[in-house]
């Protein structure tokens, strides 16, 4: 007997004996509605049985083991009479819910990333108090540890946002403690090379001329924040696994129990007990440590960890990482190109003239737009996990409801951040210092801080809702274009061959972020969500204990469908 299923819009054919099959289909996701495409599957050829008719074959067919090709585009197979999928005009109920959805999750993420800037401000006003030297040594440690550890472990962690996120809106709790608890491991394992680096710091900046002294208490900053390593890669994972339950709260209180304890541990190691820079990395390390242990202590103390969304670790733990690693991988370089950009453009200003003044006015700006950047940043996150739900629920309507209307509320913010930072152009350099030229620097370039912030907040609500779909290699792909292949080149053009200077490299990075802004809203204006929800489903199934990803991302062969022939 010769089946040809038909699932989607092309034709399908059958041959079989007299009697005629019956066919049923069980999706891996059974609360969910099979209303999405696949390509033409057909099962193996069987001779006509000899028997008499009244004799029925049974065999069970896991299709897409047996199916070498890949989850065909709608567009690829559509025919002119298709009637694909309308999308309904939003509502104002729809635009209403949706924004207090969004809130609810921006908002305790927005004022849990203040505590942690309040508390990175904290440190500094620490390690100045010790003495430029050191205020330099820490700034260059820091700057160091983000290049090449924390950028690298939030980066790596998010690739676990889409498959936390869509398998719980498809209701999939084991895939979802099974993907922290892989990425805890993941992260582990890559703590290894950074920490090989770290301890190698004093010879790579001694080989790149840095001064001795500096060097030397860079190393030690780097020394003590060695058990940050570690702490974050636990923080990290768990952050995500309750925000994909739409639990943000307690990370709000984790860290603000974190941050409270931050003067006076600093207070006492620095000022009472002399420690120096390695006084204010260790309480810096201490106080994410209380945060790791407060929401530990939530999930145990609340009862989450019986419900469920949570599995005990097993051996499965240690297997099925392909997924995980081929979403973390793009992730990690969509996060670190974006925070490296920054990083390079401090590098930029020390070539400029009166690289002191320069120098100074990008650390005010940085930090600036680092303080605008926890709204955009608090949404992208919380749409990206509203997204990932609702495709894993195979609720492509609400996925895209979503999206629009986070991207409309990025657009206010942009204006807001626009506004902000013109009309503070003349006095807020002034909370950090007096001298006359960083002023004047500060004051020329806030206004086109303002235009950048105008392309950044949607920017970064984009990727969030390209994070909710599992594509982050697109966005690393529009990361990459936009700041080193389009702003990258303009910023050293105006700043060094036209002479512009430091206005020059903030144009730079406006060019950055409009092309940043225009391909994140054409790739979200282009998402074909019945198309998106149908990886979903194949991203959620776990039926077979090990989760394989859709097309685009992976070819490895997941049963999807389970066909019963009698």
């Amino acid at each position: 007997m010769r089946v040809l299923m038909k699932y989607g819009n092309k034709t399908s054919e059958r041959e079989s004996s007299s009697e005629k099959p019956f066919v049923s289909l069980t999706m891996c996701n059974p609360k969910t509605t099979p209303t999405l495409t696949l390509t033409t599957i057909s099962a193996t050829d069987h001779k006509p049985s000899q028997q008499p008719t009244k004799t029925q074959a049974h065999f069970h067919v896991d299709l897409l083991s047996s199916l070498p090709t890949t989850l065909t585009h709608p567009e690829t197979t559509k025919k002119p009479t298709d009637n694909p999928t309308q999308f309904s005009l939003i509502t104002p109920s729809e635009i209403i819910n949706e924004t207090k959805a969004l809130f609810h999750l921006s908002f305790p993420i927005a004022l849990a990333a203040l505590i942690i800037y309040s508390r990175s401000i904290l440190s500094m006003l620490f390690l100045g108090h010790l003495g430029d030297t050191e205020l330099a040594a820490g700034s260059l440690a820091i700057a160091f540890a983000n290049i090449t550890g924390y950028s690298v472990l939030s980066g790596l962690a998010l690739g676990m946002e889409p498959l936390c996120s869509q398998a719980f809106g498809a209701q999939r709790p084991k895939l979802l403690s099974l993907t922290m608890q892989r990425s805890v491991i993941f992260l582990l394992v890559c703590t290894i090379p950074i920490t090989l680096l770290w301890l190698n710091i004093s010879k790579i900046l001694l080989y790149l001329h840095q001064d001795p002294i500096i060097t030397t208490l860079a190393h030690r900053y780097l020394i003590f924040s060695l058990p940050d390593l570690l702490t974050n890669s636990f923080l990290h994972p768990i952050r995500i696994y309750l925000r994909a339950q739409g639990i943000t709260q307690p990370v709000t209180l984790a860290t603000l129990a974190g941050t409270m304890l931050q003067f006076p541990v600093n207070y006492v190691f620095v000022s009472r007990l002399q420690y120096g820079v390695a006084g204010v990395a260790a309480t810096s390390a201490a106080s994410n440590l209380v945060v790791l242990l407060a929401l530990v202590s939530y999930v145990w103390g609340s009862g989450l960890q019986a419900q469920t969304t949570w599995t005990k670790p097993s051996r499965e733990c240690f297997t099925g990482w392909t997924p995980l690693v081929k979403l973390a991988a793009p992730s990690c370089v969509s996060v670190c190109l974006e925070w490296w950009w920054y990083e390079i453009m401090i590098v930029l200003c020390g070539l400029l003239v009166d690289p002191k003044a320069t120098v100074a006015s990008m650390g005010i700006l940085i930090q600036t737009t680092s303080l605008l950047y926890v709204f955009p940043s608090s949404l992208g996150f919380a749409v990206s996990t509203r997204v990932g739900n609702e495709l894993g629920a195979n609720r492509p309507n609400k996925a895209r409801v979503s999206a629009i209307v986070s991207i409309c509320i990025a657009g206010l913010m942009g204006l807001s951040a626009m506004a902000f930072a013109s009309s503070t152009s003349n006095i807020w350099a002034r909370m950090f210092t007096n001298d006359r030229e960083i002023l004047r620097l500060t004051a020329t370039a806030l206004p086109i801080l303002g235009l950048c912030e105008l392309g950044n907040c949607p920017q970064t609500v984009g990727c969030g809702v390209v994070r909710g779909t599992a594509r982050p290699a697109t966005a690393a792909n529009v990361n990459l274009g936009a700041f080193y292949l389009v702003g990258m080149p303009v910023a050293i053009g105006l700043g060094f061959q036209l002479g512009v200077g430091f206005c020059g490299l903030w144009v730079g990075l406006l060019a950055a972020q409009v092309c940043c802004a225009g391909l994140m809203l054409y790739v979200v204006g282009s998402t074909d969500w019945d198309y998106e929800a149908a990886r979903a489903q194949l991203l959620a199934c776990t039926e077979c204990g090990e989760i394989t990803l859709p097309p685009d991302c992976d070819k490895e062969k997941e049963p999807l469908i389970r066909i019963m022939v009698t």
